[in-house]
């Protein structure tokens, strides 16, 4: 018997054709299938002729597919490597968010800050301040990976590597969320880590068109490298181009301008010296836009001198703003002798 026929090589079963060349659904050969006689069977017989070939090719092409439907894959965590300009719309569409721009020559210590920053925070090390958020971390991570290598317990000649652009036209931002300690404020801030090349072209060739988010950024670090300062051969160059550098700034901003600040680098080598700061002083002087000079040390070599970190705290409350002083809610006030005030009315009566 093969399948329901009891005719021994028959395929009914698979071509709807009798072998004996009767009808099939009338055939006394099939095992459970009498002579059909009323409706249900002509009905039977009806489909069995029309829709089944379509039913079997349908089943054949399901065999051997999917049993379940595969869903949309997406990654189970949004990427947190460094954010575009269109990330960064967005979460300012949500809340509110300090642009802090960075321009500095290469070499100069902008990364460094940049890792010093979020080791301190990472670290619970940053005075004043507590981890809030950050949706950059793996950014983060990725410029402060040197600094988490160390050979026998000896830092790394070089801290921070030279920062690449993938894209040459947009920058990559950093986001933190930090919480000030003194009045319980959460602040939300974007950096960027630039190459050094971008500033050096702003400087010789006024190039901005990649730096034309600096224009809604509140605050700007103009990073200048402290041993370039302090060597009498550099020294002058160096003033030169921060003067030329402010004034590209004051050309990008007119409009809005930002808060700057100068921010002197290898603060571990000792202060800057007086008549050092009066020529910077005296430099910033001739641009329209004011600046202060704030002294740091990202990575200190001589940590007897100043500790790693040095500076970093003082430079992230310059540029997000101080606490304002609480207002007091209910002021008290004595009427002065002689007034005609209510309260000192008959007192001494």
């Amino acid at each position: 018997m093969t399948g329901t026929c009891k005719v021994e090589g028959c395929t009914v079963d698979d071509t709807r054709k009798c072998a004996m060349e009767n009808d099939p659904a009338t055939c006394e050969n099939r095992v459970g299938i009498g002579v059909a006689t009323d409706a249900s069977a002509d009905a039977a017989a009806t489909t069995l002729k029309v829709g089944a070939p379509e039913e079997r090719e349908q089943q054949a092409q399901d065999i051997g597919g999917p049993v379940l439907e595969s869903t949309e894959r997406r990654p189970a965590f949004p990427a947190s490597t460094t954010l575009g300009l269109d990330v960064v719309n967005g979460l300012m569409r949500s809340r509110y968010v300090t642009g802090i721009g960075i321009l500095g020559e290469s070499n100069s210590g902008k990364t460094a800050c940049l890792v010093s920053l979020y080791l301190l925070v990472s670290n619970g090390l940053l005075e004043g301040w507590t981890f809030g958020d950050s949706a950059s971390l793996t950014g983060f991570e990725d410029i402060a990976r040197a600094a988490r290598v160390w050979n026998e317990g000896h830092p790394p000649d070089q801290i921070t590597l030279h920062t690449e652009m993938a894209d040459d036209r947009q920058p990559g931002l950093l986001h933190l969320r930090l919480k000030r300690k003194s009045d319980g404020r959460r602040v939300d801030i974007t950096l960027p880590d630039l190459p050094g090349e971008w500033t050096e072209a702003l400087v010789k060739s006024s190039r901005s068109d990649r730096l034309e988010f600096m224009k809604s950024t509140e605050t700007v670090w103009l990073v200048v490298d402290g041993k370039v300062l302090r060597e009498l051969s550099t020294r002058q160059g160096a003033i030169t181009r921060l003067g030329e550098l402010l004034g590209r700034l004051e050309g990008m901003t007119k409009e809005c301008p930002p808060r700057v600040l100068v921010v002197v680098t290898h603060r571990d080598m000792g202060g800057l010296e007086q008549s050092i700061r009066d020529r910077l002083e005296a430099e910033i002087a001739k641009r329209v836009l004011p600046a202060e000079i704030v002294e740091v040390a990202p990575v200190a070599d001589d940590e007897t001198i100043c500790k790693s970190g040095f500076g970093i705290e003082a430079l992230l409350d310059a540029s997000v703003g101080a606490a304002p002083d609480a207002a007091e809610f209910w002021a008290s006030t004595m009427p002065p002798a002689g007034s005609r005030a209510y309260l000192g009315y008959r007192r001494d009566r």
